[in-house]
Parts: C-alpha cells; sequence; structure tokens
C-alpha cells in the first residue's frame, strides 16, 4: 500500500510539476505598435477632412487600453470619450459596433448593453492582424455613426499591408 499511495504522490507532483512549468512559460501577443496607431488615426481624419467631417479618433490595444488618440481641429468635447467607447466596444465585441448595433436591436439581445462601456453606435472597428483581433479604432464626430465607420475604415486601410 505504501509503494501505491508513493507511486500516485509521484504521479501527481510530476503532472503538477509538468502543469506549473507551462504556466510560467511567456506569452506572445500581437497588438497594435504605436506607429501604426498614428497612421490609423491619420489615415481616418483625412478621409473625414475629405468629405468635411471633423472627428476624434481613438485606437485602443488588444486589451481595450487606449493606446492613441487625437482629438481633431473644431470637434465637440463629447467627441473624445464617445470614439472610446466605440473603439472598445468594437475590441471588447469583436465585431463593428454597426453590427453590434445590429444585434442589440433584437429584444433578447438587449441585455448585451448593460456591459460597461459598450456602445451600439456606428464608429467601432476592429483591427485584425492574420485573423486574430489587435486592437480597435473609434471615431466620432461626423454625423452619423455610419459615417464614422467609414473613416474607421479608411484608416485600417493605411496599414492594411502590416495586417496580413
Amino acid at each position: 500500500m505504501k509503494s501505491g499511495l508513493k507511486i500516485l504522490t509521484s504521479i501527481a507532483l510530476t503532472a503538477f510539476g509538468v502543469a506549473s512549468a507551462h504556466a510560467q512559460a511567456v506569452l506572445t501577443e500581437k497588438n497594435v505598435s504605436m506607429k501604426m496607431a498614428q497612421m490609423i488615426i491619420d489615415g481616418a481624419i483625412e478621409n473625414c477632412a475629405k468629405t468635411g467631417y471633423k472627428v476624434t479618433v481613438v485606437i485602443v490595444d488588444n486589451a481595450g487600453i487606449v493606446r492613441a488618440s487625437l482629438r481633431g481641429d473644431g470637434t465637440n468635447p463629447h467627441t473624445m470619450e464617445f470614439a472610446r467607447k466605440k473603439a472598445y466596444t468594437a475590441r471588447t465585441r469583436n465585431q463593428t459596433t454597426v453590427e453590434f448595433k445590429t444585434l442589440t436591436e433584437a429584444p433578447a439581445n438587449a441585455y448585451l448593453l448593460q456591459i460597461p462601456d459598450v456602445v451600439a453606435v456606428g464608429g467601432g472597428v476592429p483591427i485584425r492582424a492574420g485573423g486574430v483581433t489587435i486592437g480597435a479604432v473609434g471615431v466620432s464626430g461626423a454625423p452619423g455613426g455610419e459615417k464614422d465607420e467609414v473613416c474607421a475604415l479608411a484608416g485600417i486601410a493605411t496599414v492594411a499591408d502590416q495586417l496580413k
């Protein structure tokens, strides 16, 4: 019986050691670089400016934390926070905020709006690299969320070659 207990103890310690070794491994994640964030912001603002829209752009990283932001000239004060919430929603939901808006229009999904800091209005778009969401962009200030989204997509298009 003692030898059986020793064997079980040995197996348990070995399994624990293997699990502990795996738990200590370095985690490698893709994320939005500062240069990429700046390029997306510039692209989004330039695209909106062509159509006469003054916007604010916020980029969040893969954890939903603000990586970069720029409040455009002539924008209203609320646009900074609203753009952040759009970016956060797109990252959290891994979908555009227009898609999220459509999803929450169904009464059965209205509960999703209870998640802190999520908004159901266009202007937030996930940033994906090789199918992995590495962040999101939020745009606020154009007359309508769908127009904000067009600018966000234009910003992402400026770094499309880096996202393959």
